[in-house]
């Protein structure tokens, strides 16, 4: 943090839209910082988010959607000016039940599951496997809002306090102990920013301990080849690779095929720090997800595995924008499991 604090201020910089839309097209996905060779590679990120933070701070001139992004998640609680009340309207018809003191799992949605159409089915088939599973879960509803991690990585840390304290004020009402999440960047946020009161649980890795205790039992349903897009924020972030790809290999007649950049290599989907929605980072001659899609493509697989909401929604449209949507389906794993389960009789 030393590195920028005060820089803009004190070198009075010329901060034009240009340096704003370069500052804020990173999507903070970490490989700048796994691939460096210098000491202070683990600064990198530290570095970007300090700067963001000083030009929030010192109110210098935003992209626009940054600033709408911003002020979405201040009014509403979600960057899609959506009603808080709308929240858990993915869930309905499914009996999810909402989260009451006792209940072992706080199922955390997250505002593009809750939101955004495509990523609604991913919330939809977790939800219908912790059922199956007789999982004791629950839902906050119109109660959720936005764990802040975008927030905080788009430099808002007055914003991201006040979710987090609100949050956490929430959870230690009802008596939350243990979270699972379906997206990484809740998962993120948890994990690494919030009181170490809670346990905090990927999806992934909550499905493996299910299918290891044969709470959930995958079932055949054809051969195909999949590939798996590893999320920035699960993997780089926190060092988890193992749990999905262990997931897609318990499902008979699936043959796990890497892409070239893989693990800690691999090629982020361009969504992160929230160009999900501002779409700052989608410039040059390529989009990072069309480069992703390609790659997945070229693997010869029929299903592309995202264990993401904000991956999933960013590499299909990507998939349908390079024509590639017919040799080749973008699927969460929790759609693929509850695709490829051993239903009761």
């Amino acid at each position: 943090m030393w590195l920028t604090r005060g820089c803009l201020v004190d070198h009075d910089i010329d901060w034009s839209p240009r340096l704003s839309d370069i500052l804020y097209s990173c999507t903070m996905c970490g490989n700048c910082a796994e691939q460096c060779r210098f000491e202070f590679k683990s600064q990198l990120l530290d570095i970007f988010k300090s700067v963001r933070q000083e030009a929030v701070e010192t109110q210098r001139p935003l992209p626009a959607k940054v600033t709408q992004f911003l002020e979405n998640v201040y009014l509403y609680g979600n960057p899609y000016r959506e009603a808080r009340e709308a929240r858990p309207n993915w869930a309905e018809g499914l009996g999810v039940p909402r989260f009451t003191t006792g209940d072992e799992f706080l199922y955390y949605v997250g505002c593009v599951g809750s939101y955004d159409v495509r990523a609604q089915k991913a919330a939809r088939a977790l939800a219908c496997l912790l059922l199956e599973a007789g999982v004791s879960f629950g839902i906050l509803g119109s109660q959720e809002q936005c764990d802040g991690n975008e927030v905080e990585y788009l430099g808002e840390a007055g914003l991201f306090q006040f979710l987090r304290d609100r949050n956490v004020q929430v959870f230690r009402e009802l008596g939350v102990r243990k979270i699972v999440t379906l997206s990484p960047h809740a998962y993120n946020a948890f994990r690494k920013e919030y009181p170490q009161e809670f346990e905090v649980y990927h999806y992934s890795q909550l499905l493996l301990d299910l299918i290891r205790n044969g709470r959930l039992k995958p079932a055949e349903e054809g051969s195909y080849k999949i590939t798996y897009h590893d999320p920035c924020f699960l993997g780089r972030h926190n060092d988890e690779y193992d749990a999905p790809r262990q997931v897609l290999r318990a499902i008979p007649g699936l043959e796990l095929v890497e892409m070239a950049r893989t693990g800690k290599n691999a090629f982020c989907c361009g969504g992160g720090s929230g160009n999900f929605y501002t779409g700052i980072s989608a410039c040059g001659r390529e989009r990072a997800s069309m480069a992703r899609v390609k790659e997945a493509s070229a693997t010869g697989a029929r299903i592309l595995a995202a264990a993401c909401p904000t991956c999933l929604t960013m590499l299909e449209d990507a998939l349908k924008s390079e024509g590639l949507d017919e040799r080749m389906v973008v699927m969460d794993i929790s759609e693929v499991l509850e695709e490829r389960r051993s239903r009761p009789s």
